[in-house]
């Protein structure tokens, strides 16, 4: 089985995972994402709109916009790293390429921390998306320019064990689940 065979595979099993989660979702773990970004407020920060059964960051975005620059990301093009427009609470939103919302106007924002839409994860930090690669490849070019934390949120229903990982995957620094807060590194801890 070829390593996009096994990933493939992986994303079926994920999807139905965080599809049961969000079915019986509280809320509870906006409430988490909001404790984790108060320590770093000012900082530019990348949420997301939630599609599909994406765990829903707009509350601690909401929160987080009330003391600093908060944007989305906006897909160019294929293949592309992704750039991000200014987001508010009240802003207004278009359907953007794969029918993702996204701000009508705004100020581009190069971000420093990024909150991280997610299929799977491990607690080593490894992450599966949607296959795109967009979040690896702008994350890979932050991090070339300056500190960038990448902060994966989801369910604690998509943890896996092990994630096929490519080179060119771009490792979290932390996960936010509505259970917990899964540290990664070699001091691995959660709260």
């Amino acid at each position: 089985m070829t390593l996009a065979d096994r990933k493939a595979e992986l994303r079926k099993q994920a999807f139905q995972r965080r599809a049961q989660a969000h079915a019986t979702d509280s809320g509870a773990a906006a409430g988490v994402l909001s404790s984790v970004l108060a320590g770093y407020r000012g900082v530019p920060t990348a949420g997301y709109i939630p599609i599909r059964s994406e765990i829903d960051p707009l509350p601690a975005m909401a929160e987080a916009a009330a003391h600093g620059p908060v944007c989305v990301p906006v897909i160019e093009a294929q293949g592309k790293p992704l750039k991000f427009r200014r987001w508010e609470p009240d802003a207004e939103l278009v359907e953007g390429p794969f029918k993702v919302m996204v701000p009508a106007s705004g100020d581009w924002i190069e971000p420093e921390l990024l909150i991280v839409p997610l299929v799977a994860f491990t607690r080593a930090g490894g992450r599966l998306g949607y296959g795109g690669g967009f979040y690896d490849r702008t994350l890979q070019n932050l991090r070339a320019k300056h500190p960038t934390l990448a902060i994966g949120f989801a369910y604690a229903a998509q943890e896996f064990p092990d994630i096929p990982l490519d080179p060119t995957d771009q490792p979290l620094d932390m996960v936010v689940t509505e259970l917990d807060l899964v540290m990664v590194g070699p001091d691995q801890s959660t709260s």
